[in-house]
């Protein structure tokens, strides 16, 4: 505890002195020069890019700002943005969840953030965000964030294809067959050089993956609809229950990684490329990364990828919110109006096209090459450091989305193909952007109560009536006021759009 408290500690004394030299170069900074922008935002690679980056310096060319990122593992991104908000001493912007996590409610409720609705009509790529989405990040009906805008249709099942063909398997429809097919990878040798030593499915300390399969067994999206038309958190449904089972039975048979619940997401594509694990559950973008490392790696293997399987249900995805994270704009670190309308105007500028080629794709015959109009991925590891661009999509809002470049990669292309399927049976999340006092003071204990009743569950620590007493304990620690203030809210838009639907009578 000593050693946390000290790591927590360093970590906000290193947040607060990169805030205090943001603010002391607003302040020396004259009207001609670059405006300074410190920004908090999560990386994903084991070496994200650093200022020596050749990209990173067009960034600030383009929009005319010195920038200095400060990067935080995903894996550990939450205590790090949890620390931070806790402090009160906040960089100019910084990426969060969504606006409805606890920490970040609260510090919007104390005003340490801006409210920056009123302003994106004077931005000609920010006035044209989704007024869905804005609704979905607002809070008490105002808009505090600009959000990262991501397909809803996302997630997918990618697979070492040369494995699944030299065991004579087809690509699974159903739940039973995507079982067979892990335990296949997991006991029948797929790589072939007679050592059991690979397992079927990668999973991290990210939930991604059992939220998935969640899904497909038919519980909900974070919250369902009963019966009685009210909302019900998707841990109450047997549909959960029963997924958990599933998940129980493929851990206890060796099926996925046993250190998941420790396993650092930054690393989880390492399970796949390295060749331990077949199959990894994730947006259906991951298979063209494993494409590209997999192609130094192993140039005999082959990647593929699709959308779900079929349970008990039909056929069902989950869907993501509609977007990856918002950026919020801290009162800490931008004092004024005017650096408001600045920092803004950085964000506004990455929405750009060239900017939007920039970081999505990185530098052409450095990160890509072009065959007639088509697109194909370079392997990150040749590329020299100084024109690293690992993670700086983590800037972009893709409001609009502007740039779209042909695949030429086959694969690439089914990627595309993937999610546009996926949003014909995604599963969407009915409670999404509504709001719960409860939930803003206590959702982060609540949350860690499911999360680790779950992990507890898979792993055999807990049998279901363990399991169901836990979930007592969440009711009685302030789930079941959460319960209330959900479905509240939840009848007043009902009421709302079921007035705005109404013909209106001419007496």
């Amino acid at each position: 505890m000593k050693t946390y408290r000290y790591v927590l500690l360093l970590a906000a004394a290193t947040l607060a002195a990169a805030t205090g030299c943001q603010s002391d170069n607003q302040e020396k900074a004259g009207p001609d020069e670059p405006f300074p922008i410190t920004l908090l935002t999560a990386n994903f690679s084991s070496n994200p890019a650093s200022k020596d980056s050749k990209v990173w310096k067009m960034v600030e060319e383009y929009t005319h700002t010195n920038l200095n990122i400060i990067w935080a593992p995903n894996a550990s991104y939450n205590d790090k943005m949890n620390i931070s908000l806790a402090s009160g001493t906040l960089p100019m912007v910084i990426k969060v969840e969504n606006t409805h996590v606890p920490s970040v409610a609260g510090a919007i409720q104390k005003g340490q953030i801006w409210e920056i609705g009123p302003y994106l009509s004077r931005f000609p790529n920010l006035s044209q965000a989704d007024p869905e989405i804005l609704g979905n990040i607002s809070n008490e009906g105002k808009v505090y964030g600009i959000y990262r805008a991501r397909k809803q249709g996302r997630p997918g099942i990618s697979y070492r294809k040369d494995w699944l063909d030299k065991l004579s398997l087809s690509e699974p429809k159903t739940i039973d067959e995507f079982y067979a097919v892990l335990k296949a990878f997991t006991e029948k040798d797929p790589d072939g050089n007679g050592i059991d030593d690979t397992y079927g499915l990668a999973v991290s300390k990210y939930p991604l993956p059992w939220e998935m399969m969640q899904v497909w067994f038919g519980a909900p999206n974070k919250w369902g609809i009963d019966e009685h038309d009210k909302l019900i958190p998707e841990h109450f449904t047997p549909e959960y229950r029963n997924s958990l089972k599933f998940f129980r039975k493929i851990y206890a048979e060796g099926l996925v990684n046993s250190d998941f619940p420790i396993y650092d997401s930054t690393r989880w594509n390492d399970q796949v490329v390295s060749g331990r694990a077949g199959v990894m559950l994730d947006v259906a973008d991951t298979a063209g990364r494993l494409e590209t490392k997999l192609k130094q790696a192993n140039p005999h293997a082959v990647i593929d990828v699709f959308g779900a399987v079929e349970g008990p249900h039909g056929l069902r995805s989950l869907s993501t919110s509609g977007y990856n994270g918002v950026y919020l704009i801290s009162k800490s670190g931008v004092k004024t109006e005017q650096e408001l309308l600045k920092v803004l105007g950085f964000l506004d500028k990455l929405n750009d096209e060239p900017m939007q080629r920039l970081l999505y794709y990185g530098l052409e015959n450095i990160h890509y090459t072009m065959h007639n109009g088509a697109m194909e991925s370079l392997p990150n590891d040749t590329v020299p450091p100084e024109y690293n661009a690992n993670d700086l999509e983590q800037l972009l809002p893709l409001i609009p989305e502007l740039t779209k470049f042909k695949a030429v990669s086959p694969l690439r292309e089914k990627v595309n193909t993937v999610i546009e399927n996926n949003e014909r049976i995604i599963i969407t999340n009915p409670a999404e952007g509504l709001e719960s006092p409860t939930y803003t003071q206590k959702g982060n204990m609540l949350d860690d109560m499911i999360s680790e009743a779950r992990i507890q569950y898979i792993t055999g620590k807990i049998d279901d009536p363990e399991f169901d007493r836990l979930l007592e304990a969440w009711r009685i620690s302030g789930g079941d006021k959460v319960i209330q203030e959900i479905n509240d809210a939840y009848r007043v838009r009902k009421n709302a759009l079921k007035q705005s639907e109404e013909p209106v009578v001419n007496k």
